[in-house]
């Protein structure tokens, strides 16, 4: 479980990065730190996955496991946007980043606080 949190929050600084990159006035963030970004989180989704396969799963961790699938979604979308050179929309990546900082903090209660 371990992994997969310090994977989300590697993502994570990539995607404050980015953020902070659109507010500034930039429409599309560099191809690779968007293409590390994603990997990154992909990488935290599976290595969760596993984690909750391997080891045990509660409600909670499962409802983090969801609203992480969420942003990947999310995710995916703005990447075809930056694929087809289009601004990012500032709200969507309002959502996304939105979910998978929720997630991520169920995710930690989950694990630190509500220990099964």
């Amino acid at each position: 479980m371990t992994t997969a949190i310090v994977l989300f929050a590697i993502a994570a600084l990539g995607g404050l990065v980015m953020a902070l990159m659109r507010f500034g006035g930039r429409e599309l963030p560099p191809l690779g730190l968007a293409l590390l970004h994603g990997l990154l989180a992909a990488a935290g989704l599976v290595a969760l996955i596993v984690a909750l396969v391997g080891h045990g799963y509660t409600v909670v961790t499962i409802i983090a496991l969801l609203g992480f699938v969420g942003a990947a979604l999310g995710g995916f979308y703005l990447f075809s946007l930056h694929m087809k050179k289009q601004a990012l929309p500032i709200p969507t990546m309002l959502v996304h980043g939105g979910f998978a900082v929720v997630s991520f903090v169920i995710l930690l209660v989950g694990v630190y606080v509500l220990r099964p």
